[in-house]
C-alpha cells in the first residue's frame, strides 16, 4: 500500500469527524435558542422539554440524544452566558489604562446585552429565586475570582491611575447598568416610546455609561 493510498482513509475520518462535529453543534444552538425563549418565558419550573422541543422543531428524542434532561440544558445556557461575562475580564490587569479597560469592558457587557437578551434575563431570574441550581458557581473559587478582578480596580487607585472608589461595588455598579438593557428591555423600550431597542440605542448606552463611570472614578477630566 503506498503512502498516499494509507493516508485518504486517516483524512475522511477526520473530514467525517469535523462534519459531525458542525451538525452537533448547529442543532445544539437551535435547541438551545428554542430554550431560551421557553426558560425566560416560564421560567425553570414551568418550562417542559416538550415545549422545548415544539419551538425547536425537534423530536423530544433529538433534545435527550444532546442533553440528558431539563436540568443539563438549562445549565448550559447559563455557563453560557457566564463564560461570556466572564471571558470579559479575563486580560484584566493592574498595567492596563483603566479608562481603556473599563471603556472595552462597559462596551461587551452591553453588547452581550443586545445579543443574548434572554440568557442575561434567565440568569437573572434564577438569582432573583436565590440560585438554587448555581451553588456550584457561587462557590469560594467565584468569590477568589471576584476579588482578583476587583484587586486590580484597587491597583489602579494605589497606583493614582483613578480615584479610590470601592471597587466591588464598581464592579456592582457596571454589571447591572449594563445588564439593565436585557433584564429590562421592555421597559427601557416603553421609556424610549420604541416597541424594541434599536443598535443606536445600545450605543448611546454604552457611551453613556462609559462617560459616567469614567468621570466617577476619576479616568477623565
Amino acid at each position: 500500500m503506498s503512502v498516499e493510498s494509507g493516508v485518504r482513509p486517516v483524512q475522511r475520518q477526520s473530514e467525517n469527524k469535523k462534519r459531525v462535529g458542525k451538525i452537533r453543534k448547529k442543532n445544539e444552538q437551535i435547541i438551545i435558542a428554542a430554550a431560551e425563549i421557553e426558560f425566560a418565558s416560564c421560567g425553570y419550573e414551568g418550562a417542559t422539554i416538550d415545549n422545548i422541543a415544539r419551538r425547536a422543531g425537534v423530536a423530544r428524542t433529538n433534545i435527550n440524544y444532546y442533553f440528558d434532561n431539563k436540568l443539563k440544558l438549562y445549565a448550559a445556557i447559563l455557563s453560557g452566558i457566564l463564560e461570556l461575562w466572564d471571558y470579559a475580564l479575563d486580560d484584566l490587569n493592574p498595567t492596563d489604562e483603566p479608562a481603556i479597560a473599563l471603556s472595552e469592558y462597559i462596551r461587551l457587557k452591553v453588547e452581550f446585552s443586545r445579543s443574548n437578551p434572554l440568557a442575561s434575563r434567565i440568569f437573572a431570574r434564577e438569582v432573583l429565586s436565590g440560585a438554587p441550581r448555581l451553588n456550584q458557581y457561587f462557590d469560594g473559587s467565584y468569590e477568589a475570582w471576584f476579588n482578583e478582578k476587583v484587586a486590580v480596580f484597587a491597583a489602579w487607585a494605589e497606583l493614582g491611575k483613578m480615584d479610590p472608589v470601592n471597587p466591588s461595588h464598581l464592579m456592582f455598579l457596571i454589571w447591572s447598568s449594563t445588564q439593565h438593557y436585557a433584564d429590562f428591555e421592555t421597559q427601557v423600550s416603553s421609556a424610549l416610546g420604541k416597541t424594541e431597542l434599536e443598535d443606536q440605542d445600545y450605543a448611546m448606552a454604552t457611551k453613556t455609561l462609559t462617560h459616567i463611570v469614567l468621570k466617577g472614578t476619576g479616568c477623565i477630566s
